[in-house]
């Protein structure tokens, strides 16, 4: 049986990790230099670190304290911020990336994705989607939860799956920073139209969230989650431990 993984989030503002609520009110956490090696030597199965204000402020990602981020951690790492060519891929990747988080720059040019997939293989092509309800539709929201696009949710993922993305980060603007659990419903919906992994981000608030998240919907890889891990309200190994005891199989040190 294949291993659930667990991800902690780096979202970075300014060279710091912050943290919100519904992709608003954001606070200051954390360098995130220091937070990565933490999670590197906690049993973190990958990172995922997002300059989120990168594509609203039109500038380019904070590659300086990413190299710096890459430099501490010896597990997977996937990068996301302002990414909207494929010198953009090549800069991420030489600076330490193994994956590249692709949202506004996408949905502005979806080819993209099929020329990143073609160049550097869909392994390495992670479209993150930050999805909100709107008058009852799963409607994709770019610039960093800000910019209401209109596109339908179910369809982008097929369409970022028929483009060549190896995997997708659904990130639920309903239950960001909330803590009651992850968006199950809008989840098990992707999950029905596509066949990569999917990893779930927005909600999470304890170890039960995750066990609830792998039993309810077998498809979903991964947990994504930053402020209770940021925090130090559930540590990684503890979660693993609890899953394992639930029979969700993951990679425990």
């Amino acid at each position: 049986m294949i291993t659930k993984r667990i991800i902690p989030c780096l979202d970075v503002r300014n060279g710091r990790v912050v943290k919100g609520v519904n992709f608003e009110g954001i606070r200051d956490v954390e360098d995130p230099v220091g937070l990565a090696r933490f999670y590197n030597e906690s049993g973190a199965d990958e990172l995922v670190f997002y300059d989120i204000t990168a594509s609203f402020e039109g500038r380019a990602l904070f590659y300086d304290v990413l190299k710096d981020v890459a430099g501490q951690i010896f597990i997977p790492l996937t990068v996301g911020g302002a990414i909207g060519s494929l010198a953009d891929f090549d800069r991420a990747l030489k600076c330490g990336a193994d994956k590249v988080s692709v949202n506004t720059g996408a949905i502005k040019n979806p080819s993209l994705i099929s020329e990143a997939a073609k160049k550097y293989g869909s392994q390495c092509v992670v479209l993150s989607m930050d999805v909100k309800r709107v008058d009852g539709r799963f409607t994709v929201f770019a610039k960093g939860g800000r910019e209401n696009t209109g596109i339908d949710a179910l369809e982008w993922a097929k369409r970022g799956e028929e483009l060549g993305a190896g995997e997708l980060v659904v990130n639920s603007i309903d239950t960001d920073g909330v803590r009651n659990g992850f968006d199950l419903e809008m989840l098990e919906a992707i999950g029905e139209v596509v066949s990569v992994p999917i990893i779930a981000s927005g909600g999470a608030g304890c170890a039960e969230h995750f066990v609830t998240l792998f039993k309810s919907l077998p498809k979903v890889d991964a947990g994504l989650a930053a402020s209770i891990f940021h925090l130090k309200e559930l540590g990684i190994q503890a979660l693993k431990h609890t899953l394992k005891q639930n029979g969700i199989p993951s990679r425990i040190i």
